[in-house]
């Protein structure tokens, strides 16, 4: 079964136009835009073998001196059919949804984040998933950065029973099919001033809901995936970087992972 779901163009204009126009906490200076934990008003663009990519990150004020802000909206895989490469666009509507809160504790380098992702090209139609982690900036070695995140997690989506024959039935509801565990790290390695690398581990793995949610939640029997990202970047000046990301998992091997090139912009 395949979602229809499709959003336009000018629908997402409005939509960014509508965030962009909202209160914008204005920055007291340039953020480092290689930390994990920096917190500041950002647009990025990226091409993607799945299509393009728009990110739209605000900053807010959270009321505390101590404390900073931001809310990030990612529509992905837009016009994927027409823009991706590899023939990988199942079609021209958007493939994914993803909306985080992340907040930064300024005193003690430690981060809290929502996570909301909305896949809607999958073969079991709209599904999603919703966590809440804490990530932790350790104190620096030489050139590498490390920040730890742990956080938990619930999958929903569209709902499909089996039938008699063993085969999945599609029906007409949305259901919260099991929780899950996120456990791994961001890392970074400073080459230079203006390249830098990272690699991105998380080991997910059910915890509870239905037997086949357990044992098929990340689309292997054991429920349980690490999943691998690799990022080159470029600081073009203080304001952009250009980065290349390279998605890939035990289901899909480097070659056949995500790959995209983004151009990030901090106001």
């Amino acid at each position: 079964m395949k979602n229809t779901t499709t959003l336009s163009l000018s629908a997402i204009a409005t939509s960014v136009a509508v965030l962009l126009s909202s209160n914008v906490l204005a920055e007291d200076e340039i953020q480092d835009m290689s930390d994990p934990l920096a917190v500041f008003t950002q647009a990025g663009l990226g091409y993607t073998d799945k299509g393009l990519n728009l990110k739209i990150g605000q900053t807010y004020d959270t009321g505390s001196d101590i404390t900073m802000g931001m809310n990030i909206i990612e529509v992905k895989g837009i016009a994927g059919e027409a823009m991706g490469w590899n023939g990988r666009g199942a079609d021209d509507s958007i493939d994914s949804l993803r909306y985080r809160n992340f907040t930064v504790d300024l005193t003690n380098g430690r981060g809290a984040q929502v996570d909301v992702n909305l896949g809607f090209d999958g073969p079991r139609g709209t599904q999603g998933s919703a966590s809440y982690s804490f990530i932790q900036a350790l104190p620096k070695m030489g050139p590498v950065n490390l920040y730890p995140l742990a956080g938990m997690g619930v999958a929903f989506g569209d709902s499909f029973d089996t039938d008699n024959a063993g085969a999945l039935q599609a029906q007409d509801r949305w259901d919260i099919h099991g929780t899950f565990y996120v456990a791994g790290l961001y890392g970074k390695v400073e080459i230079t001033d203006k390249i830098w690398l990272n690699y991105n581990p998380m080991y997910m793995g059910s915890v509870s809901g239905s037997d086949a949610y357990k044992a098929n939640a990340f689309g292997i029997e054991s429920g349980k995936i690490l999943l691998h990202e690799a990022v080159v970047s470029y600081q073009i000046n203080p304001r952009s970087n250009v980065r290349y990301y390279a998605n890939w998992n035990e289901n899909n091997r480097f070659e056949t992972g995500d790959h995209r090139i983004e151009y990030n912009y901090q106001f």
